[in-house]
């Protein structure tokens, strides 16, 4: 007896040569065996740093994304001073460094800012990553890292810093947001481009973006992104609150951006998103005005992912909190700490 796998064993001009290989040669078939066997019970275990025991191979394999180790020791101030003068944006930086980073998957401990695969394929052509402008940002990402001699893949995360500590000064306030040296740069052939391809966003909340509808709903999708990331709700609401302020929509969309000071890392996004001298009217494509009640007037638009901080009854609590005048300073530190824990989620060489 036989199932139709089996036949497809001996039927499938391509499963048959497969089959003819190993019955010929026992030593391959044991050989591929034992390797997809081992692929099989350690594939959500991350990269090779997460083993450990005497059993563990030294041969590196394609699917475990190798990164080779990075520079530690270097002037950090040095280089986040050549980042400051190079022209790029609070814009750029920042969502340069967020793309590069929201692959992380906590299910698999697969993706992440380590090894700077947003240069490579197929990351680099994601309509999400926008290639045109990603092209120019790792443009004079690439120059700083070659001049110091450091892995573009910490270049990356230090500008996103750069980019939140002068968003942050802007605000008032004068922090520095934590930075572990040492990451690596992954090359092409480290990178094993079709088990990457599942990887590509189809929507992003956090930068109010989504690639075509789906029966899913775009704050679910955000959901699904955040607790792949490991975030908690709070995290999920003062990260999104202020990557809208720091202008890091895709294509520079306005949808959210509830400020007149975009570059400030404040919390008007949520000052704004709760005042009730508004009303939210909706529009087609899951669109929102937010109009004056007294006049009528448009004051900015927004999207689902934007109301639901607004309408779900436990994210209008932190929403609100951090809406207070006394939680400008708290608002700016929790933003901080979440950033700098996406920033390090798949370093595990620090934990």
């Amino acid at each position: 007896m036989m199932t139709t796998a089996d036949m497809a064993l001996k039927m499938d001009p391509t499963y048959v040569e497969i089959s003819k290989r190993f019955h010929k040669d026992h030593k391959a078939f044991e050989d591929a065996f034992a390797r997809a066997w081992f692929k099989l019970t350690h594939r959500d275990m991350g990269p090779k740093s997460c083993y450990f025991g005497p059993d563990v191979p030294q041969q590196d394999l394609i699917w475990q994304d190798p990164i080779p180790e990075g520079k530690i020791a270097y002037n950090i101030e040095s280089v986040k001073e050549k980042i400051l003068n190079s022209g790029l944006s609070i814009s750029e930086m920042v969502s340069t460094a967020w793309d590069s980073a929201r692959t992380f998957r906590g299910s698999d401990k697969r993706g992440g800012a380590n090894g700077a695969r947003i240069r490579l394929s197929p990351q680099k052509d994601w309509e999400g990553n926008e290639p045109k402008k990603l092209l120019k940002v790792l443009s004079v990402i690439q120059s700083i890292a070659a001049e110091f001699g450091i892995s573009i893949a910490d270049t990356i995360v230090l500008a996103g810093n750069v980019g939140v500590e002068i968003a942050a000064k802007n605000a008032g306030l004068k922090i520095k947001v934590p930075f572990a040296p040492g990451r690596g740069d992954a090359t092409q052939e480290m990178t094993d481009i079709e088990s990457f391809e599942p990887f590509e966003p189809v929507a992003d909340g956090f930068r109010n973006w989504q690639k075509k509808e789906y029966i899913v709903s775009p704050e679910e999708l955000m959901l699904d992104r955040t607790q792949l990331m490991g975030l908690t709700a709070p995290e999920m609401t003062v990260l999104l609150g202020g990557m809208r302020v720091l202008g890091t929509n895709f294509g520079g969309t306005k949808h959210g951006v509830f400020t007149d000071r975009v570059g400030v890392l404040s919390n008007d996004f949520f000052v704004n998103l709760t005042d009730m001298n508004y009303s939210w009217k909706p529009v087609a494509n899951n669109l929102y005005n937010i109009v004056d009640r007294k006049t009528g007037a448009t004051k900015w638009t927004a999207t689902r992912v934007d109301l639901i901080f607004g309408s779900n009854s436990i994210l209008r609590a932190y929403a609100e909190l951090y809406a207070q005048d006394d939680q400008k300073e708290k608002f700016v530190h929790d933003f901080v700490k979440v950033w700098s824990k996406i920033m390090n989620a798949d370093r595990y060489d620090l934990n």
